[in-house]
């Protein structure tokens, strides 16, 4: 085995077939068992029974194909920034083979999905696998017989795969892969997830650079850098929105805005004292303030450093109207979700007479501050699930029109939210850099909103089939379920052996009936400290992995899981092939129950990368949803 850069390399093994073959099986084991420190008994004997038989396959494909001795095996592969490892990867003439091992006679939804999820993330994310075929293949260990496929995924027993890999190679040949390019450190770049994202960030990191997530969001970030060096060169007030489907960056935007070092130029000294801070991030989501301040705590200042929360700052600057902001540009993450006057005046004590919305506050607060200002509102679709949320983006331009000085105020925002400001005599400047329309956190599945909205909406029972089945194509598993635990023990085998990865159970705030189904979304059970839920590692007892506490929509948006276990509730249900909301009870200060039950389901659908399998209670009120999620392109496994 080449033994250069040992100290850091990412493989238990590399070689070319004859070296593999060649090679005495203990003597690969313990390259295996160096490198994998954590590896039980179970694991090492799981390779002393592969090692012998992969060397017998790898024989029979050189002796059947000569210029196979040039092709290389890599065990134990770690993916880059990750802890995932496949079992075996070949590298053939023109194509990757990924090779999962398992223990049985037959594959598991969880084997299969596991293998294709491998090959997806070479193909998308690794540079020399984009214009290379890479074949997932499971290896049910016990199984015998020829060779088959299954959704993608071809399935084969031992004492057939040489015949696969011959296969795989005549399938596409081109020029060899070799090693020292597949095995780059900087050939692979995953895209991270929103926490550890942050954590990159503040730890003064490169974030990896996956072609498809900065094509979609580097122009918005260089948009609204220029915007506020034109705001501070012109002594100027702007007010940026920046809209977005799920998933397609929106909050990272404003994280890389406020903690990247972009705007370090414009701080400027205050009545002779040190430089002001140039920029702060707000949200309005407690738990996603929860869950960064928990991941970036060791940072120092217990994390607030980096993510304050909106009402904090409210409470702050509106009871001391002479204090000034030491920020210029202000990030004001789901700023649709900014709240009314009326409910500001509620959760502030106020009297509603003289409340002001939240935006009318922040353009107040962004008046004080010398010079110049930028407010960023960072707006999502359909995703309002609090009281007090609807008023929408009209609070915006309310704000800036009914401001002291409406005149110095320039909105630049995308053209879909023209019809918002039509009429208004601020000054606008409409900009496509600054829509999101890319979903990001779901890897290749481009349309899993889409798909959302169609399901969603009321119509044919088929009306998001097509979008259904796309998701499956792209990779994305969307799976039904009628019983709970094997929901469960797909999320447990799916992931096994991976303690990077983080799946958990979901569920709606207003779903009363599910405790009785196993899912104890009870409003006391759910008060828990939601940042070790999305941090910890999975044998933590108060890891989301442990799939004993469960999560609402008020502690999952904005935030992401791997995977997501949704259990479906009583609050939004098909009756006739319309939704109702009849079984929620009602929500004070909420006029459309309905829409706010659908906003709800929205959140709760999108929240898993990798996938989201829904648990339909055993209850005849369900079926009709039950039968639509499955027209709709869903797949149903288990009891």
């Amino acid at each position: 085995m080449d033994s250069a850069s040992e100290s850091v390399r990412r493989w238990g093994w590399k070689s070319d077939l004859p070296h593999f073959y060649g090679t005495e099986p203990r003597v690969i084991r313990l390259s295996l068992a160096s490198f994998v420190h954590d590896a039980g008994d179970a694991q090492v004997r799981a390779w002393d029974d592969a090692i012998p038989w992969l060397q017998l396959e790898c024989r029979e494909l050189v002796r059947c194909e000569d210029s196979a001795r040039t092709y290389t095996a890599i065990l134990e592969y770690e993916l880059p920034r990750e802890s995932r490892r496949p079992d075996v990867i070949v590298l053939e003439n023109g194509t990757v083979v990924v090779l999962e091992l398992k223990g049985r006679s037959e594959p598991t939804r969880a084997d299969l999905d596991q293998v294709a999820a491998y090959a997806r993330d070479l193909r998308c994310y690794h540079a020399e696998c984009a214009t290379r075929p890479v074949f997932p293949v499971l290896v049910p260990t016990r199984m015998r017989g020829a060779a088959r496929e299954a959704d993608g995924v071809k399935i084969a027993g031992p004492d057939g795969l040489h015949r696969l890999l011959l296969e795989c190679t005549r399938a596409a040949p081109g020029a060899p892969l070799s090693p020292e390019a597949f095995l780059r450190p900087d050939a692979y770049a995953p895209l991270p997830s929103l926490v550890r994202a942050a954590r990159d960030l503040f730890a003064k990191e490169p974030l990896p650079s996956v072609k498809r997530a900065r094509a979609a969001t580097d122009p918005a970030v260089e948009r609204i850098k220029a915007i506020a060096h034109e705001a501070a060169a012109t002594s100027t007030r702007r007010l940026v929105l920046l809209t977005g489907v799920p998933g397609s960056g929106k909050t990272l935007v404003g994280l890389r805005l406020v903690h990247a070092g972009f705007l370090d130029d414009l701080a400027v000294a205050r009545d002779g004292g040190r430089p002001s801070a140039p920029a702060v991030f707000l949200s309005g989501n407690g738990p996603l303030v929860e869950v960064l301040q928990d991941a970036l705590a060791n940072a120092g200042g217990g994390g607030k450093v980096f993510v304050r929360g909106v009402k904090d700052y409210v409470k702050q600057y509106s009871r001391r109207r002479a204090l000034v902001p030491p920020e210029h540009l202000l990030v004001f993450d789901e700023a649709q979700r900014a709240w009314d006057a009326a409910h500001v005046a509620r959760q502030h004590g106020q009297d509603a007479a003289m409340a002001r919305s939240e935006p009318e506050h922040f353009v107040e607060f962004a008046a004080r501050i010398p010079g110049w200002c930028v407010v960023v509102g960072l707006i999502g679709t359909g995703q309002e699930i609090h009281a007090g949320e609807h008023g929408g983006l009209v609070q915006w331009r309310r704000a800036v029109e009914g401001c002291g000085n409406p005149a110095e105020w320039t909105v630049h925002a995308p053209a879909g939210v023209e019809g918002v400001f039509a009429g208004s005599a601020v000054r606008t400047c409409w900009e496509p850099t600054l829509n999101l329309d890319t979903e990001l956190r779901f890897h290749a599945a481009r349309n899993l909103h889409e798909f959302v909205e169609r399901f969603l909406a009321d119509g044919s029972p088929a009306r998001a089939a097509s979008h259904g089945a796309s998701l499956w194509s792209e990779g994305y598993r969307l799976l039904v379920v009628r019983d709970l635990e094997a929901a469960c023990h797909y999320a447990r085998q799916r992931f096994e052996g991976d303690p990077g990865a983080r799946y958990g159970m979901l569920a709606s705030s207003k779903a009363k009936d599910l405790v009785g189904h196993g899912v104890n979304n009870a409003y006391v059970a759910t008060r828990f400290p939601v940042g070790p839920w999305y941090n910890a590692r999975p044998d933590d007892p108060r890891s989301c992995c442990q799939l004993t506490d469960v999560v609402t929509e008020f502690s999952a948006q904005g935030l992401e899981l791997d995977l997501s276990i949704l259990a479906w509730g009583s609050d939004l249900l098909l009756e006739a092939g319309r939704w109702t909301a009849r079984y929620s009870g009602k929500t004070r200060h909420v006029a459309d129950t309905l829409g706010l039950r659908r906003n709800v389901y929205r959140v709760l659908l999108t929240r898993g990368r990798e996938g989201t399998v829904i648990y339909v209670p055993r209850d005849s009120r369900y079926d009709e949803t039950f039968a639509a999620l499955l027209d709709n392109g869903a797949r149903s496994f288990g009891a």
